[in-house]
């Protein structure tokens, strides 16, 4: 038998532990994970609430560029106040009433001057509904803009300006 040699002793190889993987995952990995997940459909929920709550107001800008009747453009506000406002409030309104109420929703820095640009112009929006002659061009003009500006800055209603015309403050009263 041969004896050892100072130089090679019987050891065994030695194995390194394998490096760690990535599964499973650390539980803070896991909340890290699922905290994007919910705000990634907290936005998506957001957005699309938010496109449904303008479509309304997207339509009838579209559709006030085809309008060339004030009548229509009458149509169109009546039209676009319904979709936010409560029906049995809006839908009886007519006259001085009904420009008032255009008046009202619409915020108070987009009035020129402090004036109610739709009470201002009453006479024109009667002659222009109920008269055979009709409007000029620039009457026309200044109701087709008074309407615009409506349609961009009323609508979608902030709850302040619509709190005693939606459903949900008809039925807070109510009670």
């Amino acid at each position: 038998m041969t004896t050892p040699t100072p130089n090679t002793l019987p050891l065994a190889d030695i194995h390194l532990h394998t490096a760690p993987g990535m599964w499973p995952l650390a539980w803070g990995w896991w909340l890290v994970i699922a905290a994007t997940l919910a705000l990634i459909i907290a936005i998506v929920i957001g957005l699309r609430a938010r496109a449904n709550k303008t479509r309304a107001q997207k339509e009838a800008l579209q559709a006030l560029n085809t309008v060339t009747a004030l009548a229509d453009m009458n149509a169109l506000l009546k039209r676009a106040a319904l979709s936010y406002f409560d029906r049995e409030h809006v839908a009886g309104l007519t006259g001085a009433a009904w420009l008032r109420f255009l008046d009202e929703q619409l915020p108070a820095s987009k009035h020129p001057d402090g004036k109610h640009d739709f009470s201002a112009h009453q006479d024109l929006w009667q002659k222009g509904i109920f008269s055979k002659e009709g409007l000029s061009d620039t009457e026309l003009a200044t109701c087709k803009a008074l309407t615009e500006r409506w349609l961009k800055h009323a609508l979608p209603p902030k709850a302040s300006r619509a709190s005693s015309y939606t459903p949900a403050a008809k039925e807070e009263n109510h009670v």
